[in-house]
């Protein structure tokens, strides 16, 4: 980090830099742990504000280690969730567990006064160390849910299914099975995807994916500074340009945000996810070609993260999301890239 770097920088943004770094060697949860001790997991909320401060975070710890962001990102999630339901979170490590496979999706029936979860559960990140997760459901009726669940009950089985990546390894998202465990629904059917705050946090995994680039991109303008040549002055020169677009939507997004907290981000999360993809994309290939593989073999955490970011970028649901954004632009009549 640079002395203009620095100068740009929060306080708060600069404590969780300064934190991270400290953390070098501790495994992800431990990480995450020692963050919320520290209050460095109480980030703005979206549309509060300061919804870029709350995407640098996202950005600062993915540029220190991608499966410690996806914890931080999942927690940090769920504290928003729970803030826009008039929850309180109280004390532990969250998770946020609302991936929607045919093939593992949970019950939220009645039990008592209160309801139970049963069923599998898949792409849990985190799930042998977090306490609390919020979780999307089913009622018996077929209604979409969401719901609250401490993990620490008899009845909450962790499994080694499910997860079998080089990249992203830490973040062991294995598939978790629920057999009659207590929850709590959190507010109505539908809640989860109706609410605002949905496409908020869309935006902010894609921060994660864009500190991770960044971190790529320094490591090459670092390397560049000692020994260049046209041809790798050249990669830096097309991630540069990349990135540089990604931030300016990014910041775009944001002003956005907290200038209509309330309006439909889909749109605008969508953009920003599928701009972000294709810089980090951009960048991974830049650095491979400046550097070849030497430092993918001999660094270790450059090497990590090069293995981590591709995984993580394929949370993107690629043509999907392209063929959705097109959809509301042709449906709104209007040119979003007008200046």
């Amino acid at each position: 980090m640079t002395t203009n770097d620095a100068a740009s920088v929060s306080p708060a943004i600069l404590a969780l830099r300064i934190a991270l770094a400290a953390f070098t060697g501790n495994s992800p949860a431990a990480a995450l742990a020692r963050l919320i001790d520290a209050g460095h997991d109480r980030l703005p909320l979206p549309g509060h504000g300061a919804t870029l401060e709350r995407w640098r975070a996202l950005a600062a710890v993915g540029a220190h280690d991608l499966s410690l962001a996806k914890l931080f990102e999942g927690h940090t999630d769920a504290l928003a969730i729970l803030a826009e339901a008039g929850a309180s979170p109280g004390d532990g490590m969250w998770a946020t567990w609302c991936a929607e496979p045919p093939d593992a999706r949970l019950l939220l029936a009645p039990r008592g006064d209160g309801f139970a979860l049963r069923g599998r559960k898949a792409w849990c990140s985190g799930a042998r160390d977090v306490s609390h997760a919020v979780v999307s459901c089913w009622s018996p009726e077929g209604d979409a849910m969401l719901a609250t669940v401490d993990l620490r009950q008899r009845g909450v089985a962790v499994t080694g299914d499910g997860w079998h990546a080089v990249g992203m390894a830490a973040s062991a998202s294995v598939d978790v099975i629920f057999d009659d465990v207590a929850a709590t629904a959190l507010q109505g059917p539908g809640f989860y995807v109706a609410r605002a705050g949905f496409w908020h946090g869309g935006a902010g995994v894609a921060a994660c994916w864009f500190g991770a680039a960044t971190r790529l991109a320094d490591a090459l303008r670092e390397r560049l500074a000692q020994r260049a040549d046209p041809h790798r002055l050249a990669q830096l020169g097309r991630a540069a340009v990349a990135l540089q677009g990604s931030a300016a939507l990014l910041r775009e997004a944001a002003a956005c945000v907290d200038r209509e907290p309330g309006a439909n981000a889909m749109g605008l999360a969508l953009a920003v996810r599928l701009q972000v993809e294709a810089s980090a994309s951009l960048v991974l290939d830049a650095f491979g070609r400046a550097l070849g593989a030497a430092p993918l073999c001999k660094d270790a955490a450059l090497a990590r993260l090069y293995a981590d970011l591709p995984v993580f970028l394929r949370q993107s649901h690629a043509e999907r999301d392209q063929e959705a954004l097109s959809r509301l632009i042709a449906a709104e009549g209007q040119a979003p890239w007008t200046l």
